[in-house]
C-alpha cells in the first residue's frame, strides 16, 4: 500500500478507527428546518463514508435553540426528538465501517440575531466579533450553569442515537472559545479571571458528560493552536489548555487555528500552503499522549503521509478535500492520486454557506446534491457530442458525458485546455488551479475523449461529426470602453498578459479593475518589477469578493507599494500617460503609464450560436458563453446539461 501510515487502524479511546483520516465538522445547512438529520444530510455524509474515510465528525450541531443557532438548517441535539433520525444517520455511516462523532456547538457573539428571532447574541463578555459587529450580553453565572447543561444533554442524545462519541468545538472563536481566550473572557466570576476560571465551562460540561454517558464515551475537544489575533490564545496557551484537557480524561485534541477575525487561518485562501500550520499540532503532539487531531490545509494523500510520518499528528483531518472529492480516501488507499478531484481553496463552500445558502463546490456540482443527481446513467451508447471550448463548463460536460458512455469530441482553439482557468494559473501562489486542469486532462485522456487543441470549431466539420449534441463552451470576450486611445499597441487585455502573449517588465503599468482578475493581474505584474497602479470607478477594493480571498494579493499589492486609485474613470489612453476622472472631485487627472490592461469584465462570446441551432437539434451553451461565470457556475452548468441529455 502506498500510504503505510496513513491507513494504518487508530484509537480514540477505546474505539477502533479503520484509518487515520478524519472529515472535520464543516457546516452544510442540509439539515431539516427543526434540525433533524435530513435525507440530504444522511446521503452528504454516506457518500464520504462509503468514500473510505475512517472518522466522521459532523456539522456544527447546535445544543440551544434559544441563542444557539449557527446557520440555517443546522443539525440540532436540543430534543429527543432529533434520536430518531440521526439514528439513522449512524446506521448509514456504520454500514462502511465508519466511526462518527458529532460536534457539539454554541456560536456564541459570532452570529446574528436574525438566526434567533431579533434576540441579542450572547457571550462571556460583551465584547463585539468584529466581522459579526452585533453586540453581545454577557452571559450570568446561572445561565453559563444552564448552558453546560444544554451541552451534556446533546451528548446523551447523540449517545442514545448510537453517535459514537462527540466533539466539543473549542476553537474558532465560538461560545467555549470564547471562554477559553483572554481575548474575549473578561469575566470576574468563577467563569473568568485565571486560567483555572477560563476552563471551568468547558470542564463542567466533561464532567457532565462524563457522569450521564460513562467514563469511555469518546470525547475530543476542538481547540485553536492559535487564535492569530493580539491578545488572544497563543501556542503556549494551547498546549496548556491540551494538557489540562488530558488531566481530566478528554480522549483527543483537534487542533485548528483562528476566529472569524483571523478566518483566513480557519479555511485557507488558495495561497496558503499545505502544513503551514503543522507547528501547532506537532507542539501539542509532544505535550500529550492521548491522540491529536490536526487540519493542516491537507489537499493531497502524500501530504497526509508526510505529516504523520514526522509525526505531526495521530490523525489527518481533510476537510474541503473530501467535499471536493467524496472517494479521496478510497481513491488514495488505492494509489490512484491522480483521480481525486482536488480542492482548489476557492472557498466558495464557505462563502455561500456564510451568505446563508447549502454548502456547495466549486469543482464538485454534486456536493450536497447526492440524492438529485443519484446515479449517472450509462446510455450513450457511442453517440457522438461535440463540445466547443475547454474551460471549466467543456471540461466537466465532456467528462460527465464521457462518462455516460459518449463518443466525446473537443475544439479548443489555444494550445492547451482550461479557458481562462489556464490564464489564471499564472499568478502567484495559483498551482491549485494548475491541479484542476491537470485532473481534468488525466481523467479526459482515460476516458479516449478526441481532444482536438489548436483548432475552431467550424460548422462544416460539425456536421461531418454528425453529432447526437453540440455544447457551446466557447467562453467569452473582454469589455473594451469606448475610450479615445484604447485601441493603442500599449492597450492590453488580461489574457495578453497572463497568457503571456504580451510580457511586461520594469515597466509603469495600470490595471483598470478592482475584481479579482484585476487584482491577480496587477499581483503577477507586481512581482515582474513592475510599477503598477490599480484603478476603478469603485470607492474601494473587495466588492464581491469573500474577505479571505484578498489577504495574500493585497499584502503581494502592499510589498510592491502598488498605487490605488478608487474612484477614478477611465477617459483616454496616450503613449505614456493616461487621462483619468476623479469622480469624488469630478476633475481630470493625468498619470503616466507606459501600458494599460483593461480588467472590466467579459461578454458571452456566441458568435456560433446562430448556425449551430440552424444545423442541430440538441444545442446547450454553457460557461460564460451562456453568461459571465465563476468555476463553480461553469462546472455546475457543465454538469448538470450533460446529466440531462
Amino acid at each position: 500500500m502506498k500510504y503505510q501510515k496513513l491507513f494504518s487502524k487508530g484509537k480514540i479511546g477505546n474505539l477502533e478507527l479503520k484509518n487515520r483520516i478524519v472529515m472535520p465538522a464543516m457546516g452544510t445547512s442540509l439539515a431539516s428546518s427543526t434540525g433533524e438529520a435530513s435525507a440530504e444530510i444522511i446521503r452528504y455524509y454516506e457518500e464520504r463514508a462509503k468514500g473510505g474515510c475512517g472518522l466522521i465528525i459532523t456539522e456544527i450541531t447546535r445544543v440551544d435553540e434559544e441563542t444557539g443557532v449557527g446557520t440555517m438548517n443546522q443539525l440540532s441535539v436540543t430534543d429527543l426528538k432529533h434520536v430518531v433520525q440521526l439514528e439513522r444517520l449512524a446506521r448509514t455511516v456504520h454500514k462502511y465501517d465508519t466511526k462518527i462523532f458529532l460536534q457539539l456547538h454554541h456560536p456564541g457573539r459570532q452570529s446574528h440575531a436574525q438566526l434567533i428571532g431579533g434576540k441579542q447574541l450572547v457571550a462571556p463578555s460583551a465584547i463585539p466579533c468584529k466581522v459579526c459587529k452585533e453586540e453581545p450580553r454577557e452571559m450570568t453565572t446561572e445561565e453559563v450553569e444552564a448552558m453546560v447543561k444544554n451541552f451534556v444533554k446533546g451528548a446523551k442524545i447523540a449517545q442514545t442515537a448510537g453517535i459514537d462519541g462527540v466533539e466539543l468545538h473549542g476553537a474558532h472563536g465560538y461560545l467555549i472559545c470564547q471562554f477559553l481566550s483572554p481575548y474575549t473572557n473578561k469575566r470576574t466570576d468563577k467563569y473568568g479571571g485565571s486560567f483555572e476560571g477560563r476552563m471551568r465551562f468547558v470542564t463542567e460540561i466533561i464532567y457532565g458528560i462524563k457522569n450521564i454517558c460513562g467514563p469511555d464515551f469518546p470525547i475530543s475537544v476542538r481547540i485553536d493552536g492559535d487564535e492569530f489575533v493580539q491578545g488572544g490564545i497563543t501556542l503556549e496557551d494551547a498546549v496548556k489548555s491540551a494538557v489540562y484537557l488530558e488531566s481530566i480524561g478528554v480522549h483527543a485534541i483537534n487542533v485548528s487555528s483562528g476566529n472569524y477575525e483571523s478566518g483566513y487561518t480557519i479555511i485557507e485562501p488558495i495561497a496558503f500552503e499545505e502544513g503551514w500550520k503543522k507547528h501547532l499540532a506537532k507542539t501539542i503532539k509532544e505535550a500529550v499522549k492521548i491522540p491529536v487531531i490536526a487540519v493542516n490545509n491537507i489537499k493531497l494523500p502524500n501530504t497526509a503521509e508526510a505529516l504523520l510520518e514526522e509525526g505531526v499528528m495521530d490523525f489527518a483531518g481533510v476537510a474541503r478535500a473530501q467535499l471536493a472529492d467524496p472517494e479521496w480516501s478510497l481513491k488514495a488507499m488505492e494509489g490512484r492520486d491522480e483521480d481525486i478531484r482536488p480542492c482548489i481553496s476557492c472557498l466558495y463552500c464557505i462563502e455561500d454557506l456564510s451568505a446563508g445558502r447549502t454548502i456547495k463546490c466549486a469543482v464538485n456540482a454534486r456536493l450536497g446534491r447526492e440524492l438529485e443527481f443519484a446515479n449517472l446513467k450509462k446510455d450513450g451508447n457511442d453517440k457522438v457530442v461535440a463540445v466547443i471550448g475547454s474551460g471549466p463548463a467543456g471540461l466537466e460536460a465532456s467528462k460527465n458525458l464521457a462518462e455516460r458512455g459518449f463518443k466525446v469530441v473537443v475544439f479548443e482553439k489555444e494550445k492547451e485546455l482550461g479557458g481562462m482557468v489556464a490564464y489564471g494559473t499564472n499568478p502567484p501562489k495559483k498551482e491549485k488551479l494548475r491541479w484542476f486542469l491537470n485532473y481534468y486532462e488525466n481523467q479526459l485522456n482515460k476516458l479516449n475523449v478526441d481532444i482536438r487543441l489548436n483548432t475552431e470549431a467550424t460548422i462544416d466539420e460539425l456536421k461531418a461529426l454528425n453529432p447526437y449534441a453540440v455544447y457551446l463552451a466557447a467562453g467569452s470576450t473582454p469589455v473594451v470602453p469606448p475610450v479615445e486611445g484604447i485601441k493603442g499597441e500599449n492597450v492590453h487585455s488580461v489574457t495578453d498578459i497572463l497568457g503571456e502573449k504580451v510580457k511586461l517588465q520594469g515597466k509603469k503599468v495600470m490595471v483598470v479593475g478592482f475584481g479579482m482578475t484585476g487584482l491577480e493581474t496587477a499581483e503577477y505584474l507586481s512581482v515582474r518589477n513592475n510599477d503598477v497602479i490599480l484603478v476603478d470607478m469603485l470607492p474601494g477594493i473587495g466588492k464581491g469578493i469573500y474577505p479571505s480571498n484578498l489577504v495574500t494579493v493585497m499584502k503581494t499589492l502592499k510589498e510592491h507599494n502598488t498605487t490605488i486609485l478608487p474612484s477614478h474613470r477611465l477617459s483616454k489612453v496616450n503613449e505614456s500617460s493616461v487621462e483619468l476622472i476623479n469622480l469624488t472631485k469630478d476633475e481630470k487627472v493625468t498619470v503616466e503609464a507606459d501600458d494599460v490592461v483593461l480588467s472590466l469584465g467579459i461578454r458571452p462570446n456566441r458568435t456560433l450560436l446562430e448556425d449551430l441551432e440552424a444545423n442541430f437539434n440538441k444545442v446547450y451553451v454553457i460557461g460564460d458563453a451562456n453568461s459571465p461565470a465563476r468555476i463553480l457556475e461553469a462546472v455546475r452548468q457543465g454538469y448538470e446539461k450533460s446529466y440531462i441529455l
